[in-house]
């Protein structure tokens, strides 16, 4: 299978995320994490700070302890050759045509990264979409997401509200941020719905820009390694004087 069966695509639409098991070699995938892990050895900048971000666990600030933990390497397309090289390659291309039409841009501008789960001062994300923050003329774009290592619940795993990305919100469902209520009683119902998204090396995660998601913080002895970029048609272009337009995108 050199893409998605209808299944999947199928899937895609119903829930919002489709899986690819095992998309990535194991050679390539020990290259990209050994990549990574020297670039967060040697806190080589570009970086978001844990701090920077003030979710709930991490530290107050980046003078506080912790407050040097990195949550991001960020610009990963420029970053290394190898990430620009997996992001654009064929089988990512086959699929996100399949899920978003014949001509597929890389966007620079968002997510672009390592996500990078510490043991220690890792914070906890609440529910959100992506696309709150960004500005693009229809709100179509996929994301994905490449495990460079187990992940679990335990270690800050994705979770998923599965078909979010079909509905619409009333803004009081919504907090200041625009994360979703938790202590809203109306909300609970959809809350229990909610998928852990555990993934193998070399898996890769494609979800919908509405889908709402969440993570934990890691509880384990080891960073959790994730490869993201986002995806979006060509004929849904950033919006001009945003922050979505700030870099250029990479045709596939």
């Amino acid at each position: 299978m050199t893409g998605f069966s209808p299944a999947e695509v199928a899937a895609f639409e119903r829930d919002g995320y489709v899986i690819a098991r095992g998309l990535t070699p194991a050679a390539e995938r020990a290259h990209l994490r050994a990549i990574a892990e020297r670039d967060l050895a040697q806190a080589a900048p570009p970086l978001e700070y844990e701090a920077d971000v003030r979710y709930p666990g991490a530290p107050a600030s980046r003078d506080a302890p912790g407050g040097h933990t990195a949550r991001r390497l960020l610009q990963a397309t420029t970053r290394d050759p190898a990430f620009a090289q997996w992001a654009t390659s064929a089988p990512m291309a086959t699929r996100l045509k399949q899920l978003l039409g014949p001509r597929v841009e890389l966007s620079q501008a968002h997510h672009n990264c390592v996500m990078t789960k510490n043991p220690s001062h890792s914070s906890v994300t609440h529910w959100h979409r992506d696309i709150r923050y960004w500005a693009f003329t229809r709100e179509e774009l996929v994301s994905v997401w490449l495990a460079l290592g187990r992940e679990r619940p335990e270690n800050g795993c994705l979770l998923v509200l599965p078909g979010t990305h079909r509905m619409n919100f009333r803004d009081d469902q919504l907090d200041a941020a625009k994360f979703l209520r938790t202590d809203l009683t109306e909300n609970q119902p959809l809350l229990a719905t909610q998928v852990a998204v555990e993934l193998e090396a070399g898996d890769v995660l494609f979800f919908h820009c509405r889908l709402l998601h969440a993570a934990r913080d890691n509880r384990t002895a080891e960073t959790k390694f994730s490869l993201v970029f986002t995806y979006h048609s060509a004929d849904n272009p950033p919006l001009p004087g945003t922050r979505s337009a700030a870099l250029s995108d990479l045709p596939l």
